[in-house]
């Protein structure tokens, strides 16, 4: 039976293109932005866990540039202790040369206190965005390290302690007080037995005896900046490590948010050549369906 006015033909057909354009518009965002899953009516559970892990990524991304802040403090202060290292080399030589009959040690003191002067100004130097980690004051210096989301979904950042000592056998040069250098602690300022420092000292009067027990208090500062030097070079090495790893974790995540919200740009390039052909099949066939009531005219005609 045909009727005027109702066409069923005409509704099927029309609700095939509303599905049609329905699968097309989807296909077309997939194309224009590149996801699959673009907006959290989409895939609710893969929008969550992508936002979640591009979040997280954002803050590796901060932590990435503050283990590069690190690393330029440790490395500043492992440059100026590897530089106190060779002055005080310098003035263990000195020390040597000393020694012998006949040296006049005045001008080796002259010497000596140039380089202690050497000492001083690298001590004074070391330092980068505000923080020196050969002078200072006895505490706790800290880099971050890394961004932490735990099992429970609790997040932290972890950060990695350098404690300063001021102390002859300590890791610093010299201590700090009230803002300005002392130059009578650390590992450079600290006297010994015999009231000396490798900064304070002067041997002008001193006996062979003397000049001897001078060696043995450049050995032990030698020793104390040796273990230091290794102190933030393995600290160093932490942070150059770290970076890697950081930069590799970004790229996973990365690579693992693509894998559940990317389109398959093959997929849907084909998937779109066929919906626009079945869109066009759907008019054609909509067409037909709403010209089929005018073939009723025909009976009318005389």
């Amino acid at each position: 039976m045909t009727s005027i006015n109702t066409n069923n033909s005409a509704m099927a057909a029309l609700q095939t293109l509303r599905s049609i354009n329905s699968n097309l518009e989807t296909t077309q965002n997939s194309v224009s932005t590149g996801y699959r899953v673009d907006t959290a009516s989409d895939n609710a559970a893969y929008w969550s866990i992508a936002t979640t892990m591009r979040s997280d990524n954002k803050a590796l991304s901060a932590v990435s540039d503050a283990l590069g802040l690190g690393a330029a403090k440790v490395d500043t202060a492992y440059t100026a202790m590897e530089n106190a290292i060779d002055v005080v080399d310098e003035i263990k030589s000195k020390l040597v040369a000393a020694t012998e009959d006949g040296v006049d040690k005045s001008k080796v003191q002259e010497e000596i206190t140039q380089l202690q002067n050497q000492l001083l100004s690298i001590a004074q130097s070391a330092s980068f965005s505000g923080e020196n980690w050969v002078a200072g004051e006895s505490g706790t210096k800290s880099v971050v390290s890394s961004f932490v989301r735990d099992g429970s979904g609790a997040v932290s950042v972890k950060v990695t302690d350098y404690a300063l000592d001021t102390s002859s056998t300590g890791n610093v040069l010299f201590g700090m007080s009230s803002g300005t250098i002392d130059t009578a602690s650390g590992i450079l300022g600290t006297v010994d037995a015999n009231g000396d420092s490798v900064y304070s000292l002067d041997i002008t009067d001193f006996t062979t005896g003397q000049i001897q027990s001078a060696l043995s208090t450049i050995e032990s500062a030698l020793s104390a900046m040796t273990s230091a030097g290794a102190q933030l070079g393995s600290i160093s090495t932490r942070i150059e490590l770290q970076e890697d790893f950081v930069g590799a974790l970004s790229d996973s995540i990365e690579s693992g948010v693509g894998r559940l919200v990317d389109a398959d740009m093959e997929e849907e390039s084909s998937r779109l050549s066929a919906l626009q052909t079945q869109q066009q099949l759907a008019i054609q066939s909509l067409s037909i369906a709403n010209s089929s009531s005018q073939n009723i005219l025909s009976l009318f005609r005389s």
